[in-house]
């Protein structure tokens, strides 16, 4: 069984953290290995917690809905690569890459990492919904004001990042309707991906 790279693409609220994890226990049951998360997320709201110097800085930006310097987020997914990365995991990208640099940056990775095959899922899902479902979920940076920012930043930095991948070889993208059921969602990722 070959190893996949999958690089999730959504809005805030188009529920890709849920995705992912019905995807990792799907491979998890259908080859046993292992899968590798990148997700910047995590790894931003640890610093914030840690209420050290670099957690200060990265506060603000956050709460604001704003995107971090390009160089921090791709040491964090480095970082996350160097450390656990092997020819027989799987990877999974989540929140990443998030600017045309940082696809770049990816490319490199993957180029390095000799990792062929990238199947990007890009769940669909309009502003409307979006917006709706994250303020029900009321996270501390969920407000209005968060939102319209984060829409934008997706609009204008996001969905280039995805696009740079458009048509190169190695990559696929796979649009999938994120306004449906969780479990529809997920059985139309499946077969989108041909699993």
């Amino acid at each position: 069984m070959e190893s996949y790279t999958f690089v999730f693409f959504g809005i805030a609220g188009s529920g890709k953290g849920t995705q992912v994890k019905l995807l990792q226990d799907f491979l998890k049951a259908r080859d046993g290995k292992e899968c590798v998360y990148g997700y910047p997320g995590n790894e931003y709201r640890r610093l914030i917690e840690s209420g050290d110097y670099i957690g200060s800085l990265v506060k603000g930006p956050v709460s604001r809905g704003e995107l971090l310097p390009g160089f921090l987020t791709d040491t964090i997914i480095s970082n996350i690569l160097i450390s656990s990365l092997t020819p027989e995991k799987h990877l999974i990208t989540d929140g990443y890459p998030r600017a045309v640099a940082q696809s770049i940056s990816f490319e490199q990775m993957v180029n390095f990492f000799k990792r062929d095959k990238v199947k990007i899922i890009y769940i669909e899902v309009g502003k409307e919904e979006a917006t709706k479902r994250n303020l029900l979920r009321g996270r501390h940076d969920d407000t209005k004001e968060g939102m319209e920012k984060r829409y934008d930043e997706y609009v204008n930095n996001v969905i280039p990042a995805m696009n740079y991948f458009k048509g190169k070889d190695g990559y696929a993208i796979y649009t999938i309707n994120g306004e449906q059921s969780v479990e529809s969602v997920h059985k139309d990722i499946i077969k989108a991906l041909g699993f």
